[in-house]
């Protein structure tokens, strides 16, 4: 046995004693499959140097060829790309956010578990990144019934050759994720390895009925919930949130528009009657952003700042100087008035986590709801 087939058992324990894995055949496949292949030449590693958002390429051929598998072989997420910047073509730091990464292989595992894709079934994957997802699902469905979709032409690229090194052929599409592939529907199942501000009605009208959507709903607050969906015959679907931390990237066509430097100008004060750090919990910013849906969040603690994107308005908090805190709101929408009156309709519930909540789609549009369909509820734009 290689030190990288011995590497991959042991991931594949790792990944069933930490509850990440559970299925027999899904196991075997990452017993199978090489990762290191799909990782490449080089991840990016954040630095903090010569700026804080910046990145350095950590190259495979610059450490010991054990010590790179035993990275690889890791249940960590690698960053593979920056900014369209893939990892082998940095020739020094990079700065900016990242924009493709191969996932920590126990979420991927769990993804395709939740999602309870099956010998048989028909997959869409949403952002095949660097193809080792992409080689799973080959693994045990086939590769005649996986069709993955990747918006980044240099990473799609980088995958395609991966994947045909590892004998697999799954139909591949460089292009918008949101549009899925109609020429290959229906499907059983969609996974996405991305984050959407809503479900894109195309993905709906692509999926069997009773078949699955799996994705992460977020926003420019930084809330996430990974919802499953069952599709119905009338062209909308249903589902609840799932336990657990479920984070992606957004979706490129998804995520905020440019903006300036940001500059808060002065407006009405008064006392907030939430406790902004409850902005902070996962569920809370999940609230707060259900509440005020256009808006992109700063700062933390006491001192939250909130700019809608949509209106220009904004909202800033800081502690009183007696106890409490302070609100500070200007522009047509009062953004802290409509998260408190969210919050408080929480934590009258119970403060639950974000599996406590379900999204309904119909025709009419899209609606996240508390506890029960018929319970508090929040309209997603589309």
């Amino acid at each position: 046995m290689t030190t990288a087939e011995a590497l991959r058992r042991r991931l594949a324990a790792t990944l069933a004693e930490d509850d990440w894995l559970h299925d027999d055949a899904w196991r075997a496949a990452v017993e199978t499959e090489p990762r290191e292949l799909f990782l490449g030449p080089a991840i990016l590693k954040q630095s903090g140097l010569p700026a804080p958002t910046a990145w350095t390429a950590l190259r495979r051929d610059s450490i010991p060829a054990e010590e790179w598998l035993d990275l690889t072989y890791s249940n960590e997420t690698w960053v593979t790309q920056i900014d369209g910047v893939l990892a082998e073509n940095a020739t020094g730091p990079v700065e900016g956010s990242p924009t493709s990464s191969s996932t920590l292989p126990g979420l991927v595992v769990q993804m395709i578990e939740r999602a309870r894709a099956r010998p048989g079934d028909r997959v869409l994957e949403i952002g095949t990144g660097t193809g080792y997802s992409t080689a799973l699902l080959c693994n045990v469905l086939g590769a005649q019934n996986v069709t993955s979709i990747e918006v980044d032409q240099d990473a799609a690229e980088r995958a395609r050759k991966a994947l045909d090194e590892a004998g697999h052929s799954p139909t591949l599409i460089t292009g918008d994720g949101l549009l899925g592939a109609p020429e290959g529907a229906p499907y059983d199942r969609l996974i996405a390895a991305c984050s959407v501000r809503f479900v894109p009605y195309t993905w709906l009208r692509q999926i069997k009925p009773g078949g699955t959507i799996l994705v992460t709903l977020a926003r420019w607050s930084f809330g996430h919930g990974l919802v499953r969906l069952t599709v119905d015959d009338e062209g909308g679907a249903t589902g609840r949130f799932l336990p657990g931390y479920t984070s992606f990237m957004i979706a490129r066509p998804h995520d905020h528009p440019p903006r300036g430097r940001l500059e808060f100008l002065p407006g009405e004060e008064r006392p907030s009657r939430i406790d902004p750090t409850q902005l902070d919990d996962w569920t809370g910013r999940f609230v707060g952003q259900l509440a005020a849906p256009s808006a992109e969040r700063f700062g933390t603690g006491a001192e939250q700042i909130l700019l809608d994107v949509a209106t220009g308005s904004q909202a800033r908090t800081r502690p009183a100087e007696r106890g409490g805190w302070i609100v500070e709101q200007r522009g047509p929408l009062k953004l802290w008035d409509a998260i408190e009156d969210a919050v408080e309709v929480w934590t009258a519930a119970g403060s639950p986590h974000v599996e406590a909540f379900g999204l309904t789609i119909t025709l009419d549009g899209q609606r996240v709801w508390l506890g029960t369909p018929d319970g508090p509820s929040w309209r997603l734009p589309v």
